[in-house]
């Protein structure tokens, strides 16, 4: 295992038990995809679950170079909502190795394509009582076809944050209603 797991529980006793069920089923994504840095489990015991089936809750965060896959599942047993979880994991590490493998076909990097650009100053919230949650991650400079693609492995339905190695911008890519999607391209004043 070459990678970094990270397994944290909410409202779960993480015991060794299970830090070890988790260990041993983790390290068989090693067999499908081995450019995998690091993966984190975040296990779960909600009590206000509207039914007793959905009171477990396994996410599951892979990063490599490159790509980001994330699955979530719930269930009555947590060992049942991990294997849930990895099962629908593996199926997105297929996916994605079946997209990617091809490449672009010209054998250059992405990263070689696009510009060296400067990181954007972080602005300060004039409130910071009304920010809850602060998410910070990585921009992989990708063209619109492989941010659509990433969209579609994270499990995003609404929106997607990507650096547009082509227009050398940030970009949003979002889901309209029709099915369709939307990229907001915007410019600074």
């Amino acid at each position: 295992m070459a990678h970094n797991l990270e397994i944290s529980g909410r409202e779960l006793e993480v015991t060794d038990r299970i830090s070890e069920y988790v260990t041993k089923k983790v390290a068989k994504l090693d067999r499908y995809l081995n450019t995998i840095d690091e993966i984190f489990v975040d296990l779960a015991h909600d009590k206000a679950a509207r039914s007793a089936i959905d009171r477990y809750v396994a996410q599951l965060t892979v990063r490599g170079k490159g790509f980001i896959l994330r699955s979530e599942e719930r269930a009555d047993d947590i060992r049942t909502a991990l294997d849930a979880a990895l099962e629908k994991l593996t199926r997105q590490v297929a996916r994605y190795k079946g997209k990617h493998q091809r490449g672009r076909g010209d054998g250059k990097p992405t990263a070689a394509i696009s510009p060296e650009t400067e990181p954007l100053p972080e602005l300060e919230a004039e409130e910071p009582a009304t920010i809850i949650r602060r998410k910070k991650f990585d921009l992989i400079p990708m063209a619109e076809e492989e941010a659509i693609e990433q969209m579609k492995l994270l499990g995003h339905d609404n929106f997607f944050i990507f650096f547009n190695a082509k227009a050398s911008m940030i970009n949003v890519l979002y889901r309209r209603r029709d099915g369709t999607y939307g990229l907001i391209e915007p410019h600074i004043r």
